[in-house]
């Protein structure tokens, strides 16, 4: 059997690495940090992770799914926090039983490379940093603390996030090879609201927490020790902004007027808002995904996005299923699974970053809005009048399987045909009003 080498075994690293051991297939797997079963995760810059159909159809494959869900904690809906103090409650489906799940990366990161560990033909390696790849014999360059060495397969394939030293030699290699990066004018910062004194959560446990202000939002999500996992998104730059609050007094301040009934729940917000890093947040597109039969991307390596669609990790664990099965497919020719997996997913990774970048206007924004919440409302009687014919997109998105471009295209199919069937009904009534005056 060929012989793989992963670089990165971060979450799509891990679970990749499970499939193709499962396959049968030779595999090492490099990642640059230590094990994080060891306390080697980076604090400050988690962002919990929202596991939903797509990443849950990947670790049933795995047959670990179960053992995840155990970790994870059900978010039936977004619950709106107004400076005024009130609250809204907007379910994410009109199926009470759909939800999105929060769940912490240290332990899916855990459970993921445990799973790959099970295959006696799959060995990981922490403490290897990727310098480069020679493309032509999938070489993979790597430091370790007591010297450089060489990894040797018949294929390297880059899980290495956002800023992949894999794809970095393909861009140094490939004629023509398309590369695109974004970054929003937004940073964010991970704070923390701790549990009560008796273990309990301090506001609603089963949904996902925004604090939506115009140009800016707050999020928290609930962890199975009763604390909160809290983003802050906001401006790098400008008038009021990260890098204009940095004092103690700045700092409070802010919080108390954008955010007055989540501060009382933030014993620690200064130490955390001044400790903790602001990290950026940054959508990347290349093409092509693979090189000959030798190299290969998956997940944030070939297509970041921004979190707001909670689909990152969810469209990584989908790449790993169809690169699978491509593999499975063609298992004799590995260029020719290579091209068809990027065939497949290119379309909808660039669908999926439009969507998430669409989807921070509508949390920061439009969630507050009585017109938004009406629209949603719609949506869910719709669904539930017309079940399989009507579908909103946030439905599609989360909680099927259709891919992420034929979604996007259904919902404005859908949204063009309802607001039409408005229009119509609102001129009717209004000539029918007019005949009535007559």
């Amino acid at each position: 059997m060929p012989k793989f080498v992963l670089i990165g075994s971060g979450l799509a690293g891990g679970l990749l690495a499970a499939c193709l051991g499962r396959r049968g297939y030779d595999v090492d797997l490099y990642e640059r940090r230590g094990d994080p079963r060891e306390g080697s995760m980076l604090e400050g810059r988690s962002i919990n992770l929202a596991l939903s159909t797509r990443g849950i159809h990947a670790l049933q494959q795995l047959g670990i799914a179960d053992e995840v869900l155990k970790h994870a904690i059900p978010m039936r809906g977004r619950m709106i926090h107004e400076k005024s103090g009130g609250l809204h409650f907007a379910s994410y489906d009109v199926d009470p039983n759909k939800h999105i799940n929060s769940i912490g990366r240290a332990a899916l990161n855990t459970t993921v490379i445990e799973a790959a560990q099970r295959s006696p033909n799959v060995r990981v390696h922490f403490n290897h940093k990727c310098t480069g790849v020679d493309l032509d014999s999938a070489v993979a360059h790597l430091e370790t603390p007591s010297g450089n060495v060489n990894a040797r397969g018949d294929a390297v394939i880059g899980v290495d996030g956002a800023f992949s030293a894999v794809r970095q030699s393909m861009q140094l290699k490939i004629d023509n090879f398309h590369y695109e990066e974004s970054y929003l004018a937004h940073g964010y910062k991970e704070l923390t609201i701790p549990p009560g004194s008796n273990g309990s959560w301090r506001m609603e446990k089963n949904a996902l927490h925004i604090w939506p202000r115009k140009s800016f939002m707050m999020i928290a999500l609930p962890n199975p020790d009763g604390s909160f996992t809290c983003t802050l998104f906001w401006e790098f730059d400008g008038p009021r902004s990260f890098a204009t609050t940095k004092t103690d007094d700045e700092i409070r301040r802010f919080f108390e007027e954008e955010f007055p009934d989540a501060v009382p729940l933030m014993p620690n917000l200064l130490k955390d808002f001044k400790n903790n890093p602001t990290g950026s947040l940054v959508t990347i597109r290349c093409a092509p995904w693979f090189y000959r039969d030798k190299v290969c991307l998956v997940g944030d390596a070939a297509h970041a996005v921004v979190p707001f669609y909670g689909q990152g990790m969810n469209a990584a664990f989908e790449d790993c299923v169809v690169l699978d099965e491509c593999l499975g497919e063609f298992p004799q020719d590995r260029h020719r699974a290579f091209a068809e997996y990027f065939r497949r997913r290119k379309v909808n990774a660039d669908a999926l970053a439009d969507l998430a970048l669409g989807n921070f206007v509508e949390m920061r924004d439009k969630t507050a809005s009585k017109t938004f919440r009406a629209k949603k409302k719609l949506d869910h009687f719709l669904e539930a009048a017309l079940p399989g014919i009507y579908l909103p997109l946030y439905t599609m998105v989360t909680f099927t399987r259709i891919p992420y471009s034929q979604a996007a295209c259904r919902a404005r199919v859908q949204d063009t045909i309802v607001y039409a069937v408005l229009l119509a009904a609102i001129l009717l009534i209004a000539a029918f009003g007019v005949r009535l005056l007559q």
